[in-house]
Formats: C-alpha cells, structure tokens, sequence
C-alpha cells in the first residue's frame, strides 16, 4: 500500500505537470514522474525486460534534458510572511512528527499483533512505518496551516520538479552498491587491501573501513551504495571475522563513516548541489565548502569510536 500511495501521487505530479503549459517540457516531464509512477504500481507484474525499457527511458529523458519547472500556484510573499508569523515554530512540528511516528511504530508497536496479525507486517517494518508517518505529518500539516491536502501536491510540485531527476539518486546509488556486492567487487576490495595494509594490525583496518566508506561514499554519491561494498570487502571478512568486531556497532559506524564522505561530493547532487541551486548560490560547491568544517572532525570520531567500541 505505501508503493501504491507513492505512486498515486507522482501520477498526480504527472498529470498536474501535463497541465502546465508555462512548462517547456510538460509533456517530457510527465512523462518521467508518470512513468516512474507506474513503476511503483505495478513494476513487481511486469516482465523484467519491460521494467528495463522503462528504467533506459527514465535514464534518456533525464540526460537528455526533458525536465523542466512550468509556473505553480503559490500565495503572495507578504501572505507568506503572514503566515510564517502566525505559525513561527510550529511550521516545524509535522516534519518532527516524521520520526517521532516513525521510531514510535518501528521500535515500540513492531511486535504489537491481534489475532496473530502483526500490526505493521513481519517484513519492511521500518519501510511501512515510514509511509504511515509520512501520511500522518501531511494531514498534521494541512490541518495546522489550514490547507487542502491537494494543495500538498501542488507545492511538492514545485520542489519535485526543482529537484528533477536528482531526487532518485539515493535509491538508484543503493541499488547500484547491491549491484557490485553481487558483482564481487567485494572480494576484490578486500584482495587488495590485504595487499596494502598490515590486516593483523586492528587500528589500521579499522582506518581503511572508515575512510574506505567515506572516500568510496565521495565517488558514489551515497553511503547506501558505499556500504555493501566496503562491509563485504573489509569490514566482514577483516573486523568480524579475523578481529572478532561486533556488527551491529560497526555497521552503525561504518554508515556514520559514509555519511562524512556525503558531506564532501558534489556526487550527493541531492545533498549538496541541488539546496545551492534552489537557494540560487553564485558558487555551486558552496554548501561542500561549509560542510568541510564537520565532515573530517566528525570522521576522525568515528574512527576513535570504532576502534573502542565494536571489539569485544
């Protein structure tokens, strides 16, 4: 069902962009969230070619430039102004809501089951727990500012079609890093590590997993494509296996570990290229530039807090 609610609503998207005549490329654009729409619907009862040409099409309209922003309807900056003061901290509530709701229905109501059915299913818990907040801060939100839940659509609208193709990268990336897991470049990760570093020294692996996450991170753009890679490549086979390394906390850390590395490529368009756009930055590495601050004092603690945590 949360599929299926994601993709209504980029049909939705689809439909309102066609209608946009002050859109260069309605039709191209349409076409895309339409197309990636149905995917959501019902990619699970199409034959894997079909879903390939789909994904080659995707691929063709947005290197090819066929996104483009058309005209939305949006109140006056002195009725936001209004607004904005009338609201002041409380605009904030329905984005907290998402993982208050979130950790609330995955960690404390998991197991919460009646008749021997569980609540939220025995699979992707997280996942559905995630959609049911999501859709409960966007009726929070249009009670609080008084709004149409369409007029939800209308403004993600803009911000989607700001955003364009760059909002698939994290999952296009995290498929992509289960693609080279299957592909063993894992093991060959690993080969060659234990070729260049002393594996018996544990602070020295431990070194090569985190930077390993943070520089693999930087060329993927992602740390969920960075993750199965490295953890396959070093930190299972060298910090669990040969040096008895807790998963749970290294993989916690190893992620903590890539994240540093998104703070630092302008690969994470998402992250770091797309806000400078938006916000209309004379320099499109800007926000890289800031972040640079955080990003290495924060992997140098995860690197500390590895090495003291996830041995036994």
């Amino acid at each position: 069902m949360i599929y299926w609610l994601a993709g209504a609503y980029l049909l939705a998207v689809a439909a309102l962009g066609l209608r946009d005549r002050h859109n260069p490329r309605r039709h191209a654009t349409a076409l895309f969230w339409a197309l990636l729409g149905l995917m959501f619907l019902a990619a699970d009862r199409l034959a894997p070619a079909v879903v390939g040409v789909v994904v080659v099409m995707l691929a063709c309209l947005a290197g090819f430039g066929g996104l483009g922003r058309g005209r939305y309807d949006e109140p006056s900056d002195e009725a936001k102004r209004i607004e904005a003061t009338r609201l002041g901290n409380r605009l904030f509530w329905p984005a907290l809501l998402i993982p208050g709701v979130c950790v609330l229905l995955a960690v404390v109501l998991k197991d919460v089951s009646f008749g021997g059915v569980y609540l939220l299913g025995r699979e992707q818990t997280t996942l559905v727990a995630l959609g049911v907040a999501c859709v409960v801060a966007a009726i929070a939100a249009s009670r609080l500012t008084r709004q149409s839940p369409w007029s939800a659509v209308e403004q993600s609208r803009r911000l989607i079609d700001a955003v364009g193709w760059a909002a698939l990268l994290p999952l296009l990336l995290a498929t992509l890093g289960g693609v080279f897991a299957a592909a063993g470049v894992g093991e060959a990760v690993a080969a060659l590590v234990e070729m260049a570093i002393p594996v018996d020294n544990r602070f020295v692996v431990v070194l090569a997993y985190a930077l390993g996450m943070a520089l693999f991170t930087m060329v993927m753009g992602n740390a969920f494509a960075a993750f199965p890679v490295m953890t396959a490549g070093i930190g299972l086979p060298l910090l669990v296996q040969l040096h008895g390394a807790d998963a749970a906390p290294l993989a916690a850390i190893g992620m903590l570990s890539g994240y540093c590395g998104t703070l630092l490529t302008p690969m994470a368009a998402n992250f770091n290229l797309v806000p400078a756009a938006l916000l209309e930055l004379k320099d499109p590495n800007a926000v890289i530039r800031q972040q640079v601050a955080t990003a290495l004092p924060l992997l140098a603690c995860n690197i500390a807090l590895m090495y003291f945590i996830v041995f036994r």
